[in-house]
């Protein structure tokens, strides 16, 4: 019997925002990598779990791109996305944005792929919906996400 609470395209998309403090800050004064990619894993969590109604555990981060520095109290958008999904693994966008808060002035700050494995109530990898892709940009993203996936898998087998 299907779920009839279960929406026909679970959500895909989470935004978090968040404000830069001091304590965010390397010596250069502005944002720390670590601090941006927890964020970006966090998102990329909710993103998944949301989607699948699953636990997700975070397998793998690929491509994490920090094209510009977000400084203290600038405004931090993470917007995580599902662009793939395989059997059991999921594969997220996570794009970061720096706003000010003063002027609206928004910037691309980093960019990366994380991916999330959903884990059933013994902690096994179960299942996840199947991603519906509708537009030419979803298949160009689902397109890079399978790319990535499967130069993943590759280089994981060197390493056996």
């Amino acid at each position: 019997m299907a779920d009839d609470t279960r929406p026909e395209r679970p959500p895909t998309e989470v935004r978090m925002v968040e404000i830069v403090f001091p304590t965010d800050l390397n010596p250069l004064g502005t944002m720390f990598g670590g601090r941006v990619m927890e964020l970006m894993d966090k998102a990329a969590s909710v993103a998944a779990a949301r989607f699948c109604q699953q636990v997700v555990v975070t397998a793998s981060m690929e491509s994490i791109d920090f094209h510009t520095p977000i400084r203290q109290g600038s405004l931090v958008e993470v917007v995580a996305k599902v662009v793939y999904t395989g059997n059991t693994s999921l594969i997220m966008r996570v794009d970061v944005f720096s706003e000010q808060p003063l002027t609206g002035q928004r910037e691309l700050c980093t960019t990366g792929y994380f991916s999330m494995v959903a884990l059933d109530q013994n902690y096994q990898p179960t299942l996840v919906p199947r991603l519906l892709v509708r537009t030419p940009e979803e298949q160009a993203d689902w397109e890079r996400a399978k790319e990535m996936r499967e130069a993943s898998q590759r280089r994981r087998a060197q390493k056996v």
